[in-house]
């Protein structure tokens, strides 16, 4: 069954399978492995340790040379010393699996699907015969698997591994993409999840306000999950994607032209993209990609654009722990200092005792097992560690070493993924060294030789339930924990890149994502330690689709464009924005106005007629003379009380007039100051009385005349309707009725102190409400009956031969009054405020004024100017 298994997964080596069997007549070889015999095995997988992958060439003579790899990705080689150096420290430490010795296979997977299936049976099955489920050499048995670093790689060793229950555990971050042509089972994974990683992003670009990014990916499944999984995160956060830049994940295999026509592709990053923030997501050959388009746009650029066209490479790179900045050995002309100032997240780390002087320890001669060493040594200091068939040129004089070399090709401190690869060698072994103290302690007949314990030894299936609750602490400190997904339990660093001009660079730490903190600081970022690119004037740059909105203004969107991109609409009238780029302006509180620049929340001041400002002022010394002048006249009228001009037309309606009218221009102070309970109750119904008793006095004077006309003819009705009853009559009738409105009015709805914080933008009007806006009118309008029934009264009775006859007057006068209450009311309507107060203030004050001046200016002037004419055969004489 498994041979048929193989055969589906490699339909190219159907010819040369022979299952569960062994010859040895056919091979098929697999360069590129380093090999250490043990009494248990734990393989591993490297992922990506060569950077082009030619076509493989299946031969039958193991003896022929049959891939040739042009190109070694340096850096990556630290992983093999990582694993080896942790196999060491376990060997000699005596607390860990006394009894055994771990061995070890390691492998590259060359990034290729075919490649990684093979080579995940060779770590079975041993002798690179693809011979499924059947050992041609003597048992040893493999207990665990470490690989891969990418999810493709992961993935397809689990489709393997799965079948023998064999524990995997992968050292990258990311996160498990089901797809509908395998179902695969959850493996373990030495790095954290990579959803959180997302949630850090986002934490990331809100804080420093990023909201205009651009992505670049590989173009696979893993790079759309990628997009689907953090644009909507992105949108619920306000932030848009100008662009995402889907890199060919076979660009590493592309050659010569081809390859600088797939760059020239991507130059619209650097020419035409607006977006500061560019996020790189993928394996840390994303970035030798981007180094390559870079590398190309830098030198082909002036032959394929014209001269106008300016790129520019100022940006912010923001990396995910998948990625690293690394570098090929062709790309040493790349100028990191392109990259200075980029932000990355990387698996939280320590330094680990003893392993950066392990690594400088490392040369050729020491190595012969190591079927990397040569090709990483050649690519890296050019030349070649042996002496077989070179020149004494090419061979290398033995003075290398590693810590001479700069940070893209090669680092001794610790990598992030190194720091994984060496937690999951210690995981398996402490599981397995569990297990097997578990086993140990159930078997009590057991005898303590080798080879007894060695047919005692556990299977490799029964490590998962050891692995599922492993934790302890590893040589530099840090605590190693699966959750229940299987990932490790632990955060990210936040690394800030900072380059030299000799091309090196040093990650600072700047943050870090601690899922394990306590809620609201699982996020942690040191602004003031990052150091940003050298071309950003501004400090913290930006990325934004356009410029803030400033304060006072707020965020107006463009039809068809993102909503991260708008145009600035100042705040309307009565509101305003405190912060930059807000959506909506927001309003001052009701006693509050905007400044003019409207980013700012003044108080306002109260409005109302105060006796201090000139208005006041003028309208109080107004009222004041006008009631002076009546007091005057009446004084004049008393004194002169029986002279006959007094006399004639009843002088007691004219001193209830003169008295009247002396209260109406004294009523007109309650309406000046701040207006208090007891002054709204009084303003509006004092006025009415008064002012209606004024008139009702004038119609009984009016009246009187006309009776006393009317009755001087024989046999008329009238003579019992002359005297003084009828004036009284008439006063206290029309004065009644004004009463009852004014007392239904206070009992019903009765006006009160009111603030008007509506009406004018920078002040609040204190008035008194009406509090029946129709019983007000209705005041008004009895008033207005009452003066134009006195009005027509007067003009009928105008022309009767009485030189006693005031009517004329009266006439005159209330043409005055109406019409300056007919003008009061649409000027009263327009007016706000204190001004509303004093078109009131006014009225009363010039149609009390007309009465006065009209009917008694005539009189005033015969008894002080001409006296002569105050006697009773004047006053007799017919015209």
């Amino acid at each position: 069954m498994l041979g048929i298994i193989a055969l589906l997964l490699f339909p190219e080596l159907a010819m040369k399978v022979q299952p569960l069997k062994c010859t040895g007549d056919e091979t098929i070889q697999i360069p590129q492995e380093w090999h250490q015999d043990g009494d248990l095995l734990i393989g591993a997988l490297m992922s990506h340790l060569h950077y082009i992958f030619p076509k493989v060439i299946f031969d039958k003579h193991p003896s022929e040379e049959l891939v040739d790899f042009p190109f070694v990705i340096t850096k990556f080689y630290q992983h093999i010393l990582a694993f080896v150096f942790a196999m060491k420290e376990i060997n000699k430490d005596p607390h860990i699996l006394p009894n055994f010795t771990l061995g070890f296979h390691i492998y590259d997977s060359y990034s290729n699907a075919l490649m990684t299936y093979r080579t995940t049976l060779d770590l079975l099955f041993k002798l690179h015969k693809i011979v499924p489920n059947y050992i041609c050499v003597s048992e040893k048995k493999v207990m665990g698997i470490i690989g891969g670093m990418s999810p493709e790689t992961s993935i397809r060793m689990a489709e393997i591994l799965q079948l023998f229950k064999i524990p995997q555990i992968s050292y990258g971050s990311f996160q498990l993409v089901a797809t509908d042509e395998s179902c695969f089972p959850p493996f373990y994974r030495m790095a954290p999840d990579e959803a959180l990683q997302y949630k850090g992003l986002v934490q990331l670009l809100l804080y420093f306000r990023w909201n205009w990014i651009g992505l670049v990916i590989v173009d696979d499944k893993h790079g759309e999950h990628f997009i689907q999984t953090l644009e909507p995160m992105l949108s619920q956060n306000k932030i848009c994607s100008e662009f995402t830049e889907r890199i060919d994940r076979n660009l590493q295999s592309s050659k010569g032209l081809d390859l600088v026509e797939r760059c020239v592709r991507h130059i619209t990053l650097f020419t035409e993209k607006t977006a500061n923030a560019v996020i790189i997501h993928g394996e840390n050959t994303v970035f030798m990609w981007l180094a390559s388009i870079l590398q190309s746009t830098q030198f082909f650029f002036p032959m394929v654009f014209d001269s106008s066209q300016k790129i520019s490479t100022q940006k912010i790179w923001i990396t995910m722990a998948q990625n690293d900045f690394t570098l090929h050995s062709l790309q040493r002309a790349v100028d990191m200092q392109i990259f200075h100032g980029a932000i990355s997240f990387s698996i939280s780390k320590k330094e680990l005792p003893g392993f950066q002087q392990y690594i400088q320890a490392v040369t050729p001669s020491g190595a012969n097992q190591d079927g990397f060493i040569r090709d990483f040594w050649t690519q890296t200091f050019g030349c070649s560690p042996s002496n077989k068939g070179v020149s004494q040129d090419e061979e290398c004089t033995g003075e290398e070493r590693l810590e001479n070399l700069l940070a893209p090709f090669f680092e001794t401190s610790i990598l992030g993924h190194s720091y994984s690869i060496y937690n999951a060698v210690y995981a398996v072994a402490q599981a397995l060294h569990s297990a097997q103290t578990e086993h140990t302690k159930t078997d009590q007949n057991i005898q303590r030789g080798r080879d007894q314990v060695r047919s005692k030894i556990v299977e490799a299936w029964q490590l998962h339930s050891f692995l599922q609750r492993t934790s302890f602490n590893n040589n530099a400190g840090d605590e190693i924990k699966f959750n229940e997904d299987g990932a490790l339990e632990a955060g990210f660093e936040i690394v800030n890149l900072v380059t030299f001009p000799n091309n090196s660079y040093i990650n600072i730490p700047v943050g870090e994502i601690d899922p394990r903190a306590l809620p609201g600081e699982t996020f942690l970022i040191h602004q003031d330690k990052i150091q940003w690119h050298h071309g950003f004037t501004k400090l913290p740059p930006l990325s934004l689709c356009n410029d803030p909105c400033p304060l006072g203004k707020r965020k107006n969107k463009i039809e068809g464009w993102k909503f991260c991109c708008y145009t600035c609409a100042p705040c309307p009238e009565k509101m305003i924005s405190t912060q930059m780029d807000m959506e909506n302006c927001d309003s001052c509180s009701e006693d509050e106005f905007p400044n003019q620049a409207h980013n700012k929340c003044i108080p306002k001041t109260l409005n109302y007629l105060s006796f201090k400002e000139p208005l006041g002022i003028t309208l109080v010394s107004l009222a004041l003379f006008l009631s002076f002048c009546t007091g005057l006249v009446l004084a004049i009228f008393i004194k002169q009380w029986n002279t006959p001009i007094v006399k004639a037309n009843n002088r007691n309606l004219t001193y209830i007039l003169l008295i009247t009218l002396f209260l109406c221009f004294l009523c007109s102070l309650l309406f000046i100051g701040q207006t208090k309970r007891a002054t709204c109750f009084l303003q509006q119904t004092t006025f009415g009385i008064i002012f209606s008793i004024a008139i009702s006095s004038l119609l009984a004077k009016t009246i009187t005349v006309v009776v006393a006309f009317l009755a001087s003819k024989p046999g008329s009705l009238f003579h019992k309707w002359v005297g003084q009853r009828l004036a009284y009559s008439i006063i206290c009738f029309c004065s009644f009725i004004q009463a009852g409105i004014c007392a239904i009015w206070l009992s019903t709805s009765p006006p009160f102190p009111d603030f008007d914080m509506e009406t004018l933008l920078e002040e609040i009007i204190v008035e008194c409400h009406e509090g029946s806006i129709t019983m007000f009118y209705c005041v008004l309008g009895y008033m207005g009956l009452l003066a134009l029934l006195s009005f027509t009264v007067a003009f009928l009775a105008r022309k009767l031969p009485d030189s006693f006859n005031e009517a004329k007057f009266i006439t005159f006068s209330m043409l005055v009054f109406c019409s300056v209450w007919l003008t009061f009311v649409p000027t009263y309507l327009s007016t706000k405020g204190k001004y509303m107060v004093a078109v009131e203030i006014f009225s009363i004050l010039s149609s009390g004024g007309g009465l006065l001046g009209c009917i008694f200016t005539p009189k005033i002037y015969i008894i002080i100017w001409r006296p002569d004419l105050n006697t009773k055969e004047h006053l007799v004489q017919k015209k």
